[in-house]
This record gives structure tokens, sequence and C-alpha cells, in this order.
């Protein structure tokens, strides 16, 4: 189906998150004639609802009843509304096309250089991270997809955009059909959604569907450090290349055409750019060996699309990082107060803790979800000086660091940042990685981490 054809078509869309909701804008201006369906009732969707009947949508709050989804041209599908779903299915043996959003606005957006980025972890800020190098250079550059601003948005002003970088999840990209990025990179695989998929290896066989449609004229950016990646990486059709945080990729790793390299300070390209091109990581926002990988990723996206070398070094300089990821919030008197309220779980901290080497002040605690705290403790020796814990998981905290670091129970984060400040010494880095949810004491992570900051600036 071809964009003019939607106008006075019966178009459905099934799931009113964000990207549902973006969807519907865009095939509202393009004349589209919408049914919106959601599990919630009327009630529970408040304002969304009246909003939607108000643009003269109809409004379906309860599973579909049989036929409703045959009956229309198209139907578009938010990430969260599995595919597998039985009225989808239905849908498509009747042989209506059953897009994701993501596929919906490509439609519109086929004319401007896509850049995707997925992987299991790493794609927020890598994404973040290549928008900002194309920014400085020059072009006007979409930044969204699974990060923050729907793909649909983009597509209702489709002169607007000179480059697209687009975070691309597994179930996003379950629903594409036509979508070609002209780079698409896969950061790494590792055990996720295991709710959704069968296996590992179906989950790997979604985020591989990012480069379905590229030709040999498109090209793959893949961790060759991660064998998973450079399996999926022979079923792109076009040029390979790699970053590697050791120089040595692994031994599934015979298609490279090109690698960044980890160097101290930074990294370098071989058999990418000009002979010897290397880059400086001078920034506090991308410290640690796995943000030297996402930077490596977001350097070959910009350098292979066109940006300049000079551009990509000023991009990795004026990287202001994403809120709540190692976020540099305050230096006082020597101390450094970080923001890592992100890390809801014991994953998340070791990534934190390789960031630093010694002096560390760390605040942890909340919600639990069950995994051991030991890993974390292994990785904090001689580098954590002291834990301050607070909320539910607190006393698990302080028997998993007894006898490794001094615990100091304070209960909730304004007397942990009391502590910490009582605590710390120049040279010191007081950093909140609370390895657990926080939904015993706050909204959610980012309302943790907004607390935090502002803590630490009244201090």
């Amino acid at each position: 189906m071809t964009p003019d054809l939607l106008r006075d078509s019966k178009v459905a869309v099934y799931g009113l998150a964000k990207s549902g909701l973006a969807a519907i804008r865009l095939l509202v201006q393009k004349g589209a004639r919408v049914t919106a369906l959601d599990a919630r009732t009327e009630e529970a969707l408040g304002a969304t609802a009246r909003e939607l009947k108000a643009q003269g949508v109809t409004l379906v709050t309860a599973p579909p009843p049989p036929g409703l989804l045959e009956s229309h041209r198209l139907v578009v599908v938010s990430p969260g509304v599995p595919l597998a779903l039985p009225e989808l299915q239905a849908a498509r043996a009747a042989g209506v096309p059953v897009w994701g959003e993501v596929e919906l606005a490509g439609r519109f957006l086929s004319h401007v250089p896509l850049f995707g980025i997925t992987g299991t972890n790493g794609k927020s800020t890598t994404t973040a991270l290549t928008g900002e190098l194309f920014a400085q250079g020059g072009g006007r550059t979409f930044v969204g997809g699974n990060l923050g601003r729907p793909f649909a948005e983009a597509a209702l002003t489709p002169e607007a955009w000179d480059a697209l970088v687009v975070e691309l999840s597994s179930f996003q990209l379950e629903g594409i059909d036509s979508l070609r990025p002209r780079g698409a990179a896969i950061l790494n695989l590792t055990p996720d959604h295991i709710d959704r998929y069968p296996d590992h290896a179906a989950y790997g066989a979604a985020k591989a569907r990012i480069w379905r449609q590229q030709t040999g004229a498109d090209f793959a950016v893949v961790n060759a450090d991660d064998a998973d990646v450079m399996r999926l990486a022979e079923s792109a059709p076009g040029p390979v290349y790699g970053f590697s945080l050791t120089g040595q990729p692994v031994a599934e790793a015979p298609r490279l055409v090109g690698l960044a390299v980890a160097r101290p300070g930074g990294f370098g390209f071989e058999g990418v750019g000009d002979p010897g091109e290397t880059f400086t990581l001078t920034n506090r926002a991308l410290r640690g060996g796995h943000n030297t990988q996402n930077a490596m990723a977001a350097a070959l996206l910009a350098r292979l699309g066109g940006v300049s070398h000079a551009a990509v070094q000023a991009g990795l300089d004026s990287y202001p990082g994403l809120p709540h990821r190692l976020e540099s919030v305050r230096v006082l008197e020597g101390v450094e107060w970080v923001n890592d309220s992100k890390a809801t779980n014991v994953d998340s901290v070791l990534v934190a803790l390789r960031a630093f080497s010694r002096d560390v002040l760390l605040i942890a605690g909340g919600k639990g979800k069950g995994a051991p705290y030991a890993p974390m403790v292994e990785e904090g020796r001689s580098k954590v000086k002291a834990v301050l814990t607070i909320g539910q998981d607190a006393p698990l905290l302080a028997q998993a660091y007894e006898g490794v670091a001094r615990v100091y129970p304070c209960g909730t984060l304004a007397d942990a940042v009391r502590q910490a400040r009582a605590l710390a010494t120049a040279g010191d880095t007081i950093l909140l990685s609370p390895a657990c949810a926080s939904y015993d004491q706050f909204q959610n992570f980012e309302h943790r981490g907004d607390t935090f900051k502002r803590l630490v600036g009244e201090l």
C-alpha cells in the first residue's frame, strides 16, 4: 500500500501509547478514517479518549469483535501489542496489511537517509549521540523512535529533515516491511524479553530485521566482540563495519571491511575514513568501556553517513548525555555527584562501577528484583569505599556488603545525600546506582533521579 491510498481509507490503530497516538495524528493528517483500539476503558483513557473523539476517531475500548480488523484497509500496531494476537493473525490471513508505527512513518520518509540503531543495551545513548554527531555536521536531524519522539512525528513534516536517527526495539522491528536504513547498527545481544520470544535465537532474528530491506549500497555497523551479533551480520546485504574494545574481533567476524578500535583516551579507525583517523574521548558523559562502544558505533554511523571527522569529534566533546545514565550532576569541593538512577538492576550497576577506578561512595537500594547482589559487591572491591542504603532492599544490600565495605543505613535518599556529603573527601565520587526499582519510594526512576539532582543542587 502506498501513502496516497490512505485518504478516505479505514485504518485501525491498535494500542494507544505514545507511538499509537503519533500514528493516529499522522493518519488523520493524511485523511484516513481511523479506528483506535485499546484494552483500557474510556474512563481510564480520560483526556486521550476525548481528544481522539474530537478528531473524528472511532474508539473501541475492549477486545475487537470478530471481523472488525478485517473490515479495515490497514492495521497499525503499537510496539507493545504482540503481533501474535489472534485478531491480528486473522487480519493478516484476510489480506489486511499489519504495520508497526515505524513502518507507517517510514512510508512517508523514504527520501531521507535513515540510520537505525538496535541491540539489547546502549540503544538510547548511541541514538542520542549519533543524532548529536549529525547535528554537528550541520544537518537537520530527527532523533527518536524507541527513544523519546515517536518516528511518526518526523513524518508529519517530511520536508524538514536531512537525516533520521532512530532507535529501533525488537518489537518495532517485528512490524516493519519496507523500512530501509542507509546505515543499521546492532550494538550487542544478550538475553532479554523472554516473555515475548520463545528463545534467544528468535529474539536475535527480530533484531536482524533491521537490515532486512537494505541493499549492497547500504551498510551495517556491528559489535565485533559479540559472537551472536557477528552471526547475525552474515545476513546483512551490504558492507559490514565493526567496533571492538579489544582490537581482536571474534572468530565469527570474517566479513568486516573496516573496524573502530578502542585505544587509551579514545579510539581509532582501521579501513574507515582517512588513514590513521582517531578520536579522543574526554567527555564525562561518555566514560566507561560501554560508552566507548557506544561512541565507536555512533562515529561509524556518522562518518559513513557523510559527517566530517571534525564534526564527529565536536559532537563527541559536546554530547550532554542522557538523564539518569551516569549523569554528572555536580562537582562540589572536589567531589563528583553522579546520577545513574536508570540502573534498576544489578547488571546496570556493574556497567556503572566499571566506569570508575576508585573512591566510590555508592547509594543503592529500593524495590529489589530478586537478583543476588554478589556480582556488584565483587565488581566494587577496592573501589567502593562505602555503601549508603535506601529503601526496601537495604537490609539485603547490607548483608551482601558485610565485611567488604562500610555500610550506612540511610532509609531515604535525602538522608543518603546528607550522609554522603559528610563522608566524602576531595577526589571521591558519590554514585547513585540503585540496582533496584524505584516504586517503593518514587513514581519511577526518573522521579528518583530528579529528586537526587534537586537534593545535590541544594547542597
